[in-house]
């Protein structure tokens, strides 16, 4: 498990005065991904229309191009604004297997400073029930900090 206190004051000081979207999620992406060998894939799909999200700055192999909010773990995250913790993708009705190597998912709603979800950050792991509530709540922490400022 990542030390996440660590972790969030290294992507508080990175991301320090910044203000552009795709380059705060850019650092998030690759700061959250060398955090820990759990994590296989690390990204995001940003909000590009109505009820749809298209991939964003991530790290790892590559991702979706699009998921409609009707679709998937990262769709199921953006439609109902709550975090997915998914322990089995196999188990997960309508996955979208973006990369066949994904055994387990974690997927938080990305929101603004207005509230509006944005986006979902997605970390995929090639290990089952790779990610723990834990994981969930720090994580929030820092997406907190970096997009709803």
């Amino acid at each position: 498990m990542p030390d996440y206190a660590s972790l969030r004051q290294s992507i508080r000081s990175l991301t320090e005065g910044e203000d552009d979207v795709v380059s705060l999620m850019a650092t998030v992406a690759c700061e959250v991904h060398h955090s820990d060998d759990r994590f296989d894939w690390t990204g995001f799909y940003r909000v590009t229309a109505p009820e749809l999200l298209k991939i964003g700055p991530y790290q790892g192999g590559h991702g979706c191009l699009q998921i409609p909010f009707s679709r998937g773990v990262c769709g199921a995250a953006a439609r109902t604004r709550e975090v997915q913790l998914v322990a089995d993708v196999e188990a997960f009705e309508g996955h979208i297997a973006c990369a066949s190597s994904t055994r387990s998912e974690l997927v938080l709603p990305v929101f603004d400073a207005d509230g509006a979800v944005i986006a979902v950050f997605d970390i995929d792991s090639d290990q089952p029930a790779a990610f723990t509530v834990q994981d969930a709540e720090e994580l929030e922490k820092i997406l907190g900090d970096v997009f709803s400022r």
